[in-house]
């Protein structure tokens, strides 16, 4: 699982009113080469919840996303490699979400997470 779809993904547990973002608990991070595409990510950047792309790719073990970002660093071929490869390039292969406020834990399996509620969740 990317982080970009980590970032798009939330909590729907009846009653949870705090479902994002889902924590993130690793067992397995694989790398995945993406060839660079500048465009896609100026556009994506208006779209991603900054701080829990860094959040998630520091639990992932990739530390060179800053704390803050605004477009300006969008003219930057560095920053947008470093966004590049922790957006597209990390992939949690074996985990798990873990809802914030409910601490439910959503398995990832093969890159896949399974976000399947149970009955008494719906």
């Amino acid at each position: 699982m990317r982080l970009l779809t980590h970032n798009m993904l939330s909590s729907n547990i009846k009653g949870v009113t705090n479902g994002f973002p889902l924590r993130i608990e690793v067992e397995k991070v694989v790398e995945k080469e993406v060839d660079l595409n500048m465009d896609f990510l100026r556009n994506m950047f208006a779209k991603i919840e900054w701080k829990a792309l860094v959040e998630a790719s520091r639990t992932m073990g990739y530390s060179e996303l800053p704390d803050d970002a605004e477009s300006s660093m969008l003219d930057s071929d560095e920053f947008l490699r470093k966004f590049h490869h922790a957006l597209l390039e990390l992939h949690l292969e074996e985990g798990a979400l873990v809802c914030p406020e409910t601490g439910r834990k959503f398995p990832v399996n093969k890159g896949i997470p399974n976000m399947l509620l149970h009955e008494d969740e719906v």
